[in-house]
C-alpha cells in the first residue's frame, strides 16, 4: 500500500551519507553532484563493513537520513491537500511515523549488498533552488542495474534531497498517490492513515 522499493539499489543509495555542507545560495550543478557522488561514496564504504549488523544499520540509516533529506518538505508533499486540514498534533505525529516508516523498511536492506556501484551522468536546473543530478547504478560486473535521478534542494546553504526519481517514477509522486487513496477510502479521516502508517512500521519491525 504505502511504499514501491523498485529494487535494493533505490535503498543502497537513499539517504546514507554524511551530510555536507555547500555555501551557495542555489543547488548548484557542481555542488549538488558532488553532494550525490560523495553520497554514494559514503554509502558504500558503510555498505562494505563486513561487521554491520542491522541494528547498526538501522541507527546509521536514521541519522542519514534524517541529516540527508528534507523531510517536513517531503511529508507536507506527499500528504498533498490533506496537510492543510490536518491538525499541528496530526501533522507532527504524521512526519514521525513518515521517518520511522522508511527507516524500518529500507535499514535491513543495507545487509544485502551485493557490491553494486554506482555513477554521476550530469545534472541540471529544474527551478532557482532545485537541481536534478543524474546517477546510473552498476552491477559488480559494471552493467546497468538503474537510473536514479536526485532532486536536490538549497535549504539556508545546506544541500537536502527532496525527491527520489527512480526509472523516471517519482517516489514523493507515488507515495503522494498512495497516502491520499488511503485517507480517500477512510472517508477523507486522516487518523486512518496515520493507523495504517502504525501498522506498517510494525510489521516492518517485527520482521527484521
Amino acid at each position: 500500500m504505502m511504499l514501491r522499493p523498485n529494487s535494493i539499489v533505490a535503498a543502497i543509495l537513499l539517504a546514507c551519507v554524511t551530510w555536507t555542507p555547500v555555501p551557495a545560495a542555489a543547488a548548484d550543478a557542481e555542488a549538488a553532484e558532488r553532494f550525490i557522488g560523495d553520497l554514494g561514496d559514503r554509502t558504500i564504504e558503510i555498505l562494505q563493513r563486513p561487521d554491520l549488523t542491522l541494528d547498526q544499520a538501522t541507527s546509521d540509516f536514521r541519522e542519514m537520513f534524517s541529516s540527508n533529506f528534507d523531510i517536513p518538505t517531503i511529508g507536507r508533499f506527499v500528504l498533498g491537500r490533506y496537510w492543510r486540514a490536518a491538525n499541528t498534533e496530526q501533522r507532527e505525529e504524521f512526519i514521525e511515523l513518515f521517518r520511522e516508516l522508511i527507516v524500518a523498511t529500507y535499514a535491513r536492506r543495507f545487509t544485502e549488498y551485493k557490491g553494486q556501484g554506482f555513477r554521476i551522468d550530469g545534472s541540471r536546473a529544474v527551478t532557482e533552488r532545485d537541481t536534478m543530478v543524474s546517477t546510473a547504478i552498476l552491477a559488480a560486473d559494471g552493467s546497468l542495474i538503474a537510473t536514479i535521478d536526485w532532486r536536490v534542494r538549497d535549504r539556508d546553504g545546506r544541500l537536502k534531497i527532496i525527491d527520489v526519481v527512480v526509472e523516471q517514477v517519482s517516489m514523493g509522486v507515488t507515495q503522494r498517490s498512495d497516502y491520499n487513496a488511503v485517507i480517500q477510502n477512510g472517508g477523507g479521516n486522516i487518523e486512518v492513515l496515520l493507523e495504517a502508517l502504525r501498522d506498517e512500521i510494525q510489521t516492518a519491525q517485527n520482521a527484521s
